[in-house]
């Protein structure tokens, strides 16, 4: 299993980041650095199973393990999803963590992930991308 840690500061409140993190319309912006029209369903609430597509019905699914709105969220990776039906993953402990902290100049994001070891690369280079556009929609939306 791979740790991961990525951070950026944001010139914007926790409430804003968080906003733009989780909102409908600006996740689906945010993430085209991993995957053009991703999206995901589900309710951000400890527990709740929250399943992450791409416009195919590809993706995967996760337990929210742990919610604190405007400061914390963490996902348990469970499985993937093919044209809609979830297959299980033996990921072990493969978890992502968004982690917002309040400091002089705005926000601190931190992101932690737990992958196994295949999914580093992918992470390394699609990443940072993410926490770039995370950025401008923060500083830069109403």
């Amino acid at each position: 299993m791979e740790l991961l840690t990525y951070e950026v500061e944001i010139n914007a409140e926790p409430e804003k980041v968080w906003s733009v993190l989780w909102g409908d319309i600006t996740y689906r912006q945010w993430t085209t650095a991993f995957t053009e029209g991703s999206f995901y369903e589900g309710t951000l609430e400890e527990g709740n199973i929250i399943r992450f597509f791409d416009p195919k019905q590809n993706g995967m699914y996760s337990r929210v393990e742990k919610v604190i709105p405007n400061q914390e969220i963490k996902f348990l990776h469970l499985g993937e999803i093919y044209e809609g039906i979830e297959v299980p993953q033996d990921w072990g402990e493969a978890t992502e963590s968004y982690v917002l902290e309040e400091n002089d100049t705005g926000t601190l994001l931190k992101t932690i992930i737990q992958t196994p070891a295949e999914f580093k690369d992918f992470f390394e280079e699609k990443f940072p991308k993410a926490l770039g556009i995370i950025k401008h929609l923060s500083e830069n939306q109403l």
